[in-house]
């Protein structure tokens, strides 16, 4: 809880703004880590992941079914893509997010709290990461082509 506002802090200092994402990922750990500190329950600090994949999850795909592309708005400029690419990267990653909220379920529901801690830790971000470099073909399948302005 600390670390996020620092960070949050620190990139609200240098850039007098707060990045969606990293904003309510913050507010779901500052609210769910509060409530389990405050009632010493840690069901709210395993629910955080379901909520915050199932809300991800469901704005990517409200987003699709209203004509809209949410990751080409926080990474269009990083990754220039056909619509058609970002439309299917899209789906991809809100159907990896259901993915990781129902994973969360079956791993806190049937594991110790020091076993779903080390999931928490040490799955995640391995799954992220090779979900990420799988997506990659798709990206360059779909990339734009230069415009020749490289200098």
């Amino acid at each position: 809880m600390a670390a996020i506002f620092v960070s949050l802090s620190i990139t609200w200092i240098l850039e007098r703004r707060l990045p969606t994402l990293p904003l309510v990922t913050g507010v779901f750990v500052l609210v769910f880590g509060g409530l389990t500190l405050i009632l010493q329950d840690e069901l709210f600090i395993k629910l955080k992941p379901t909520i915050v994949n199932t809300l991800f999850a469901v704005i990517l795909l409200g987003g699709l079914y209203w004509g809209k592309s949410f990751l080409k708005s926080l990474m269009g400029a990083m990754f220039p893509m056909t619509d058609q690419g970002w439309r299917i990267l899209t789906f991809r990653w809100a159907l990896f997010f259901v993915f990781l909220a129902i994973l969360n379920e079956i791993v806190w529901r049937n594991t110790s709290t020091d076993d779903w801690v080390s999931f928490k830790v040490f799955g995640i971000m391995p799954l992220t990461i090779l979900f990420s470099l799988i997506q990659l073909p798709t990206m360059n399948r779909h990339k734009l082509p230069d415009d020749g302005n490289d200098a």
